[in-house]
Parts: structure tokens; C-alpha cells; sequence
């Protein structure tokens, strides 16, 4: 089937992002890959980091467990927001490993799984998941594989950031576990310190900076390119797309291409946005609408329908642009793109 938008991604270059991470946590990164793997596909990145030699990997649900299949030997599988009672005959069945967020979720799988491994998640300031310091009594005599926490400022230079290094190094002192894990991405990039047994990047592995110490390291993993569909002239004093908001100056050729909101190329980029023809630079002209984007392609004069554009989809670059963060542009990208996985 034709279709009118492609999402190249780069194996080698989202394995030289791991290798980096892991390079400079100085001890075993895992991945995540939650979010069908922030939007670029879960399976197909756990494959290739895989063969590179990442053993641990990391998803939101049972539910995006169950849809990467069964898991290679040597691959440890963990379900970050631990299971809900809906999900405990999955869970059973599964190789993958809960992480534990709350009493109650000790409580039913103690309950349910007695003597099984288990994630924990403990709350060192974040107060999103897990349990809070004050409540790690309730893990007396469970098996736990990883216990985890997350930092909530990390990409800052904040004393949120050693406050939770400090309250962690106590919990990794109290509580018993095989290992310990704390930073994500931003976290790797605070330093050593933050490595304890296993780091958990996402972003930095799918192109993201979360740090200026990842920039010129990290490289761009995913290439986003749409169709033209038309060639026109926007003669000078007319406006072009939902609520005119570009009008041109001088006679301008715009490239109408086949890509919207509706597929994560969102509203931000009206009139700040960039595609690329080559080398050349093609402004966005006015709004963004749901399946159609207009650039003006004066620096393109062989542009024409049915020829492929790049977006600049650089996610540093693309953020400021857009005022959306990396980690949206990256998730926002839809169901209407052939994903290409390559080299």
C-alpha cells in the first residue's frame, strides 16, 4: 500500500546512543520502550539493542508487554506501573516482572505470587509513583530484583537532584534488592554518582538531549518525510490556509505536503517550522492543518508533486521551533507513517 509520509529510523544510530549512555553511566543501561518505543517502535528497538547487548528493558503496561511476544533468552522485561488487579492472571503468565508502586500492590502480590521476583518503585520527591519512604516496611521478605526510583528534576541543575541521590543511597543501604537503578536519561548525564547498579534511558536513546553533556553525543535517530501533493503560486497579497495567517509579500511557490496534526505534526509549527529539500530550507507558510502542511519552496524550483521532502525533525531544534518538548514530537508521530527501520 502506498502511503504519503515515512518515518525512517536509524538501528545504528539509536545503538551508538545506547552504547554512549551505557558508556558513561559506567554500568549496564537498559532501555526503555514504553510508548511502542517512544512512537518509532517497541519491538523493532528491543531487537536491535538487544543484539547489541542490552539485557534489560522497560514498559509502561501488561498490555505493551504482551504486545512485543515473547521475550528472547537473557532478556529481562519490567512493567513499570506494576499490575492492577485486572491484570493479575497476565501477570502470572508472564516473564515480566512487576514493578511494585504502592502498599496494595505489595499487599496482592504477596498475595498472588508468593516468593516471586518483583520491581519496586520507592518515591524519593517525584510523588507520581511509588511507595513513600515511611512505607518500605511493607517489603519485608519479598524478592526483589531492581528497586528504583526517579528523579524529577534531573534535566535541571537542581537540589532536587542530590536530595533524591541522598534519600536513594539510604533506601539502597536499608532495603535488599539485586540491584538498584535511579537515573534516566537526564540522570545518566548528572554523573556516576546517579549510575548506582542499572540506568533506564528513553529519550537520549531515540535522539533526545535531555542535557547540554549529551549534546554533540547523542545523534538523530529518526527522519520524518512527506509527500508533495501540489506545487502552486501564492500570488503576492493572498493568503494561504485557516485563518489566513500568512500572506505573501511577492509571488511565493508553496509545496503543499501531505502532513498534519492529525499525524503528530502538530499546530506549533505554523509558520515556525521547517522542511527540507536537500540542504535547502523550506519554511512552513501559516497554520498547520489536519493532513496538510504548506512550504514555501522558492529555493526548490524541481520541486514537484509526488517528490519526498525531509521535516526537520532534529528534536532539539524541532522543540524550540514548536514549543513542544522532545518527548511529545517523538510520541505525537501517528499511525499514518510507513515506519522504515534501516541499516
Amino acid at each position: 500500500m502506498h502511503r504519503s509520509l515515512r518515518l525512517s529510523v536509524e538501528r545504528q544510530a539509536l545503538i551508538a546512543n545506547w552504547r554512549w549512555l551505557q558508556d558513561r553511566a559506567g554500568v549496564p543501561a537498559g532501555a526503555a520502550i514504553k510508548a511502542n518505543g517512544y512512537g518509532l517502535g517497541a519491538h523493532e528497538a528491543m531487537t536491535a539493542l538487544a543484539r547489541a547487548g542490552c539485557r534489560d528493558f522497560f514498559v509502561s503496561t501488561y498490555a505493551e508487554a504482551e504486545e512485543l511476544g515473547p521475550l528472547a533468552e537473557g532478556l529481562s522485561l519490567a512493567v513499570l506501573h506494576g499490575p492492577q488487579p485486572a491484570d493479575h492472571a497476565v501477570a502470572l503468565a508472564s516473564v515480566a516482572r512487576p514493578v511494585l508502586n504502592s502498599v496494595e500492590q505489595v499487599a496482592r502480590w504477596r498475595e498472588i505470587a508468593p516468593g516471586r521476583a518483583c520491581d519496586v518503585m520507592v518515591d524519593t520527591g517525584m510523588n507520581r509513583l511509588g511507595l513513600r519512604v515511611g512505607e518500605t516496611g511493607a517489603l519485608a521478605g519479598l524478592t526483589i530484583d531492581t528497586l528504583h526510583s526517579h528523579l524529577a528534576c534531573a534535566d535541571e541543575d537542581s537540589p532536587v537532584n542530590l536530595r533524591q541521590l541522598e534519600a536513594f543511597s539510604d533506601l539502597a543501604t536499608a532495603i535488599s534488592a539485586k540491584r538498584y537503578s535511579l537515573a534516566n536519561s537526564a540522570g545518566i548525564c548528572l554523573g556516576r554518582d546517579f549510575s548506582f547498579d542499572l540506568v533506564r534511558p528513553g529519550l537520549a536513546l531515540y535522539g533526545g538531549i535531555p542535557r547540554s553533556e549529551a549534546g554533540g553525543q547523542i545523534v538523530q535517530v529518526a527522519r520524518v518525510e512527506a509527500q508533495v501533493v501540489q506545487r502552486r503560486t501564492i500570488r503576492a497579497g493572498e493568503s494561504c490556509g485557516y485563518g489566513c495567517t500568512f500572506t505573501a509579500e511577492t509571488d511565493t511557490q508553496a509545496a503543499i505536503i501531505n502532513v498534519g496534526y492529525a499525524d503528530g505534526y502538530l499546530r506549533g509549527f505554523s509558520s515556525r517550522g521547517e522542511a527540507l529539500a536537500g540542504e535547502r530550507k523550506l519554511p512552513v507558510l501559516g497554520r498547520v492543518s489536519m493532513d496538510l502542511t504548506a512550504v514555501g519552496c522558492d529555493s526548490a524550483p524541481e520541486l514537484k508533486e509526488g517528490d519526498w521532502v525531509e521535516l526537520n525533525y532534529d528534536l532539539l531544534s524541532a522543540a524550540a521551533a514548536s514549543g513542544l518538548s522532545q518527548y511529545e514530537l517523538l510520541t505525537s508521530l501517528g499511525s499514518r507513517f510507513e515506519r522504515r527501520w534501516t541499516n
